[in-house]
């Protein structure tokens, strides 16, 4: 297999994909060895990770230098490998906690892990770890157009202990994936909702349960009340992070007409001092777009909203070739209605499309009418201004005056609405209990 490089748009990596014969193999393995993994208590198996944790800090180098390579970008590649370690800790707390209140629980012998490309380390971790935690056995298979980190991440498993026993991560296409999961008792997947539904398709054969995260239109509101710096700032940079391929990033903003003119004035001074990396990556905060295939996206929303009616603040209308790589401006756009693709379906791209609001009743009607569900933000001069509309919006998890805490506050507990997904995000420690089903024994008196 031949991979992309997302800032230069040359095939400059390979890999080879695992054969069925292999996949087959390693499954037959995992069963086996899964039952001696739990069996070995929930304290061993937070020290073996705690020895993988340690491997990972002394390979932190190679894994993100792999990582960045795969995305073209910096300061989130650093953030990500560093989110990744960091939670190592709180899911092995979750994890004691869990199991010294619920012994009778047990995991899913073998879970599925499918992940996506625009963070390849922490959505492939998000669910492997507290899967790992709860005794199961796991099978990784992140995206195919981000893998170069793939062989880093199998050396560490190598070098702690016991782990390679129960954890495989192997690249590989649809067809690998579809392989793993043919293998699951449990499914994790996150990514787009048309392959979901082929995702649970594939489980209904088996009738196995599923863990979906998947689109998202996350709205920003911002009522009149609001601090604008603060509100403005945390738009933009809910919006440009990861040049906008993120779950949470917002990609509708809502704001009173009485202060719209004033935030879309600092959305533009804000956006317009964003720049993108550099060609050695040092520099700069707009990465490329990492997928060729989400061009395509952005340019027709951005085409389609201008020929709607909708006018360019500031940023691009279109994406840009670079050296062989595509690259999006930080995008404000005026004028905009709720009938726009830019408004209706997930763009994933650093583009800030603005409507204007009179009425609550009228903003909570545009801001639930939305299929996906997953986050929101609002902005206002108090809590309690804010938590009369929080508690109107429609969505797993509601962040007041900043941008996506779920993601911040790993002990903060949300899941997925509408199409967002099935069973829960992949944060917080009462979704630890998503890998584990309850085993009742009844003694006749």
């Amino acid at each position: 297999m031949r991979v992309r490089n997302p800032r230069t748009g040359v095939y400059d990596y390979e890999f080879q994909e695992c054969s069925p014969e292999k996949i087959r193999e390693t499954a037959r393995k995992f069963s086996a060895n899964q039952i001696a993994w739990y069996r070995s208590g929930v304290a061993n198996r937070i020290a073996v990770i705690q020895e993988w944790k340690r491997v990972l800090i002394s390979m932190k180098e190679e894994l993100t230098g792999a990582l960045a390579a795969d995305t073209g970008r910096t300061w989130e590649t650093t953030a990500e490998v560093d989110w990744v370690i960091d939670s190592i800790d709180k899911w092995c707390i979750v994890a004691k906690k869990f199991y010294e209140q619920h012994s009778e629980w047990i995991p899913y012998p073998i879970t599925t892990v499918l992940s996506p490309w625009n963070f390849p380390l922490a959505l492939s971790m998000m669910d492997t770890l507290p899967a790992l935690l709860s005794g199961a056995a796991v099978l990784v298979k992140p995206s195919e157009v981000t893998p170069r980190f793939v062989a880093i991440l199998e050396q560490t498993i190598q070098r702690a202990a016991g782990l390679h026993d129960v954890l495989c991560i192997t690249a590989g296409t649809a067809e690998t994936g579809a392989l793993l999961a043919d293998k699951a008792d449990l499914i994790c997947f996150t990514g787009s909702v048309g392959s979901a539904k082929k995702v649970l398709h594939a489980a209904s054969k088996k009738m196995i349960p599923v863990l979906f995260e998947l689109g998202a239109k996350d709205p920003a509101v911002v009522l009149s009340s609001a601090n604008l710096e603060m509100a403005a700032s945390a738009i933009v940079k809910g919006s440009t992070t990861n040049a906008g391929q993120n779950c949470l990033s917002f990609e509708r903003i809502y704001v009173h007409s009485l202060v719209y003119d004033a935030l879309v004035d600092l959305l533009a001074a804000k956006a317009n001092e964003l720049q993108f990396v550099d060609d050695q990556m040092v520099k700069g905060e707009i990465g490329p777009i990492i997928y060729e295939k989400q061009v395509l996206t952005i340019n027709s929303h951005l085409e389609d909203a201008f020929s709607l009616g909708a006018t360019l603040v500031t940023g691009s209308k279109k994406c840009e070739e670079i050296n062989g790589g595509y690259y999006c401006r930080p995008t404000v756009l005026a004028n905009v209605t709720q009938n726009m693709l830019v408004m209706r379906e997930e763009t994933f791209g650093p583009i800030m499309p603005v409507i204007p609001f009179d009425q609550t009743d009228e903003l909570i009607e545009m801001v639930n009418a939305s299929e996906y569900a997953l986050g929101a933000a609002v902005f206002a001069g108090s809590d309690e201004e804010a938590l009369a509309v929080a508690q109107r919006i429609n969505a797993g998890s509601v962040s007041i005056n900043e941008a996506a805490l779920s993601a911040i506050l790993h002990y903060g507990d949300s899941v997925s609405f509408n199409w967002s997904g099935i069973g829960g995000q992949k944060i917080g420690p009462e979704n630890f209990s998503r890998f584990v089903k309850k085993k009742n024994i009844h003694l006749s008196s």
